[in-house]
C-alpha cells in the first residue's frame, strides 16, 4: 500500500537532464530509510511523467511495491549511460538520420525530394525502445494498481495531429477525465509506445502514433503545450506534491552574462528548448502558490464553496545551471554526434563552449549523468529538515549516514 495523504510525484522533462531526478529519489529513499517510516510503504501514490520525466515516472511506477529496489534500478541505468543507449550515435545513424535532416533545411532540399529522401528528425531514437523494454516493465503495472501500491501513473504528450496537450493515465478507480482548454486526459493501459511519444523532443526525435478515440494522433514530447505540469496529479487525487525540476528555477540577482556575438542555429534552439522544457514548470508552481495564499485568506465557510483547494509542494530543482555542466562535458558526446552538432554551432569546451544548452539535452553520457546525479543527490541532502517534514517522517536518532 501506498503512504497517505495521498502524495504526487511530478517529473518533468528535460532529455539527459533527468539524471538529476534520480539523485533527488536516491537521496530520498535514503532519508526514509534513516526514519521510522514503513519501508513496505510506497511514498507516492500518484506519479506523473512528461518527456524524460514520463520514463522515470514509469520505472517507479512499475516497482512501486519495492521504491528502493526502483531508485536502485533508475540509479544503475542512468550511472552508466551512453548516447547509443537512446539514440544512434554511430556514423552511419547519423548520417542516415541527422545529415539528410540539415540537407533537407538547406538549399539541398530540393535535392533531397528528387531522391525521395524523407528524414524524420535529427536522430534515430530507436535504441531507445530496447532500453525501454528491459528497464520499464509495464506489464506489472496493472496488478499494482488493482493491489492497491499504486493510486495512479500518468504520462503526457503533445499531439502534432490536433494541437492538443494529452495525458494519458491508468489507474484502478473509476477517474472521470477531465477537459481544459488545449488539454485533455484520456484514460487508457500504458504502453512503451506512450513513453516513446512523450520524450520525443521536438526536431530532435520523431513524433510517434498513438490511438485516441476512434482515431489516431501523431505525437512528440510532453513538454510543448503543458500549460499546467502539476495539474494531473491534483486530478488523480494527490493532496500533496513533490515537483522535480530539471532546470533553475531562478537565476541568481546580478548574473552577469558575455555577449559573445550573433546567436547560432544551437543557441536559439537550446533557448527554445529551455522555453519548453522549463519555463512552465515556474509558471505553474507560481500559480499554485497564489492560490494557496488566496485561499488562506478566504473566510472558511468561502473555502468550502469554492472547487479551489490548498496544495502543499515540495519543489526540488537544480542549485546550479545545468547548461555550464554540460559545457564540461561535450566532449564526451560521440564523435560522429560532435561532428554533426558542430554543424548548428555546438562547440567549444567549458567557458568558451557555445551551444551547451541544446547539448546538456542529448549528453547522455556517464559523466555527465552522475555529475548531474550528485547534485541532485546533494540539493536535497542539504534540504533534509524541509523534506522529512513534508513528509512526515521522524527523525531517526541515530547519526545521518550519507552514501558515496
Amino acid at each position: 500500500m501506498y503512504e497517505t495523504p495521498i502524495t504526487g510525484l511530478v517529473l518533468t522533462g528535460g532529455g539527459a537532464r533527468a539524471a538529476y531526478q534520480v539523485g533527488v529519489l536516491k537521496a530520498l529513499a535514503q532519508l526514509r530509510r534513516g526514519t521510522g517510516a514503513d519501508l513496505r510503504r510506497n511514498p507516492f501514490a500518484v506519479i506523473c511523467g512528461t518527456s524524460a520525466g514520463a520514463i522515470n515516472s514509469a520505472a517507479l511506477a512499475c516497482r512501486a511495491d519495492h521504491f528502493d529496489q526502483s531508485v536502485t534500478t533508475l540509479c544503475e541505468v542512468w550511472q552508466d549511460f551512453r548516447a547509443d543507449h537512446v539514440y544512434r550515435a554511430d556514423s552511419l545513424g547519423v548520417i542516415r538520420s541527422g545529415a539528410q535532416w540539415l540537407t533537407m533545411l538547406s538549399i539541398g532540399f530540393v535535392l533531397a525530394r528528387w531522391r525521395r529522401a524523407r528524414p524524420r528528425s535529427l536522430l534515430n531514437n530507436s535504441p531507445l525502445l530496447e532500453l525501454l523494454c528491459q528497464t520499464v516493465p509495464l506489464e506489472r503495472l496493472p496488478a499494482l494498481l488493482a493491489s492497491g501500491e499504486l493510486r495512479a501513473l500518468a504520462i503526457s504528450a503533445s499531439s502534432y495531429s490536433s494541437g492538443e496537450h494529452v495525458t494519458f493515465y491508468d489507474t484502478a478507480a473509476d477517474i472521470k477525465p477531465w477537459l481544459r482548454s488545449q488539454r485533455m486526459a484520456v484514460p487508457t493501459r500504458l504502453t512503451r509506445m506512450h513513453l516513446l511519444a512523450s520524450s520525443a523532443i521536438p526536431f530532435v526525435f520523431p513524433a510517434t502514433e498513438l490511438a485516441i478515440g476512434q482515431g489516431s494522433h501523431w505525437f512528440g514530447d510532453g513538454s510543448m503545450r503543458q500549460t499546467a505540469p502539476i495539474s494531473p496529479a491534483i486530478h488523480l487525487g494527490a493532496q500533496r506534491v513533490v515537483v522535480i525540476g530539471a532546470g533553475r528555477m531562478h537565476e541568481p540577482a546580478g548574473r552577469s552574462v558575455a555577449n559573445t556575438g550573433y546567436p547560432n542555429l544551437a543557441q536559439v534552439a537550446g533557448h527554445a528548448m529551455s522555453g519548453i522544457f522549463l519555463d512552465a514548470l515556474a509558471v505553474d508552481i507560481e500559480r499554485m502558490r497564489r492560490i494557496n495564499r488566496t485561499l488562506a485568506l478566504l473566510p472558511e465557510q468561502a473555502r468550502v464553496d469554492t472547487p479551489l483547494r490548498s496544495v502543499q509542494a515540495l519543489v526540488i530543482a537544480p542549485s546550479q545551471r545545468l547548461d555550464d555542466i554540460a559545457a564540461r562535458h561535450l566532449m564526451q558526446l560521440p564523435r560522429p554526434v560532435r561532428t554533426l552538432l558542430r554543424g548548428v554551432g555546438v562547440g567549444g569546451t567549458g567557458p568558451d563552449a557555445r551551444g551547451a544548452a541544446l547539448a546538456s539535452y542529448l549528453l547522455f553520457e556517464a559523466a555527465y549523468t552522475r555529475e548531474l546525479m550528485a547534485l541532485g543527490e546533494a540539493d536535497t541532502l542539504a534540504r533534509r529538515g524541509e523534506v522529512l517534514d513534508f513528509f512526515r517522517w521522524a527523525p531517526s536518532s541515530a547519526p545521518h549516514a550519507t552514501t558515496a
